[in-house]
């Protein structure tokens, strides 16, 4: 069965180390923040100027003031701390994030990724995204493995415009985990009740398959 939203997130939490300070951009990776492992810390970094950020507030509790780059409300840990963007940005310019999770509306075989623009759609801008993909040297996309007419977004090339070139190392879709070496698409694991096959056939890039693929756990 292929995961949902909250599960690709919860996936994608099994990445994170102790100590490490993280960003999460708009769109799934906000939901990072909700499944941190028992046992580690980690601060997450918004580029609007937060450092601290904690899971989703419960209804009722929202504060308007405390936002996240996806205008979402959300919690500040204790410690956490509130600053104007050039000091975020700052931040990630001078590699102090140890991972960027991402989302996507394309990924090349070779990294590339596109997330910011779909030609004749009217967008504000590439906004932060340009200075994530540019500085991080570790950047996990979270995304669906096609898109509504059931065509892969995981492509040999990318066919709308770039965000960034060759920055992507890992995917968490909701059928697979994927890392990107050599310029192609390795295969680590799949969703639980999700053959082979089937990513194979969703995945339009070329897709190494080494042994046998396990399932993700949850």
């Amino acid at each position: 069965m292929a995961l949902t939203k909250n599960q690709i997130a919860q996936r994608i939490a099994q990445e994170l180390r102790d100590k490490w300070y993280v960003n999460l951009g708009i769109g799934i990776p906000t939901l990072v923040a909700n499944y941190i492992p028992e046992g580690i810390e980690v601060e997450f970094q918004s580029e609007n100027g937060l450092l601290g950020m904690g899971p989703f507030p419960i209804e009722g509790t929202e504060d308007a003031d405390l936002i996240n780059a996806g205008k979402q409300t959300v919690t500040v840990l204790d410690g956490g701390s509130i600053f104007d963007s050039a000091t975020s940005f700052a931040m990630i310019r001078g590699q102090h994030v140890q991972l960027t999770v991402l989302g996507a509306m394309e990924v090349a075989q070779n990294g590339d990724i596109a997330n910011w623009k779909i030609p004749g759609k009217m967008v504000k801008g590439m906004g932060g995204a340009m200075d994530l993909v540019a500085s991080a040297e570790n950047i996990i996309v979270a995304m669906m493995h096609t898109n509504k007419r059931g065509e892969s977004k995981l492509l040999k090339e990318c066919s709308l415009p770039l965000t960034g070139v060759g920055c992507v190392t890992k995917i968490v879709t909701n059928l697979a985990v994927l890392e990107i070496k050599n310029n192609v698409f390795h295969l680590l694991e799949r969703a639980p009740g999700v053959t082979v096959e089937e990513i194979k056939k969703a995945t339009e890039g070329t897709l190494v398959i080494d042994g046998q693929i396990p399932e993700m756990r949850l």
